[in-house]
């Protein structure tokens, strides 16, 4: 409770010292245009002992990548809505050969409130809703197998953003992305049905222009 309520009054002296900042690349009428990559990787190994015996050997592997361009309008000074796509994938392999690839698609809009820090640089808040479908395509056991799902996810989290004079982003992006799919099997007559939730930190580069109108704002 107490680190709560520290958190809370810290926040509200950055509004307070921020509050009346202003760039004039996030000003009222401006254009947002741009995108943000991530990715991260992993490996892992297994280490198994008995009685004495250790045995050790290769764990799974697992690669992400995601790609989330995005157009936004300044309705006012210093905050922006749009419209975004979202697109990951991901790739997860086990060393006996199974394979799992998912492909999620989504689509909706976002929001960001700058907090400018001086003429160039500014933090930024930003949250995130999309709706969209889902692809696994997996290799068990030699199989392959398919199976598509719709999914919802939120997401929000803050960032920071240095800009150039030629009205150029370039931004960091810490989010946290709540996820939930859903699907139908049905085998023997029997249908199930499959919901899983997905908690995610995840950490992304990014590159925005901004315009006033038809011309980049600076």
């Amino acid at each position: 409770m107490i680190n709560r309520i520290v958190f809370f009054a810290m926040s509200m002296l950055c509004w307070v010292a921020w509050g009346n900042a202003q760039t004039a690349f996030t000003q009222q009428g401006n254009f947002l245009l741009g995108s943000t990559v991530g990715f991260s990787s992993n490996e892992s190994r297994l280490e198994t002992s008995n009685q004495g015996t250790s045995t050790e050997g290769e764990g799974p592997y697992s690669l992400q990548w995601n790609l989330n361009p995005h157009i936004g309008y300044f309705l006012f000074d210093n905050f922006n809505l749009g419209i975004g796509l979202d697109y990951t994938f991901s790739r997860e392999k086990q060393p006996n050969a199974d394979k799992t690839d998912d492909s999620d698609l989504l689509f909706g809009p976002f929001a960001r409130y700058y907090l400018p820090v001086g003429d160039d640089q500014a933090f930024f808040l930003e949250s995130n809703f999309g709706f969209g479908t889902s692809s696994d395509n997996l290799i068990i056991g030699g199989a392959p197998q398919s199976i598509n799902s719709n999914i919802i996810a939120v997401g929000a989290g803050p960032g920071f953003t240095i800009f150039s004079s030629r009205a150029v982003g370039l931004e960091a992006l810490f989010k946290y992305n709540f996820a939930r799919t859903r699907f139908e099997t049905t085998e023997g007559g029997i249908t199930t049905q499959t919901t899983t939730k997905t908690n995610q930190f995840a950490v992304s580069l990014g590159v925005q222009f901004y315009f006033a109108g038809f011309s980049r704002a600076y």
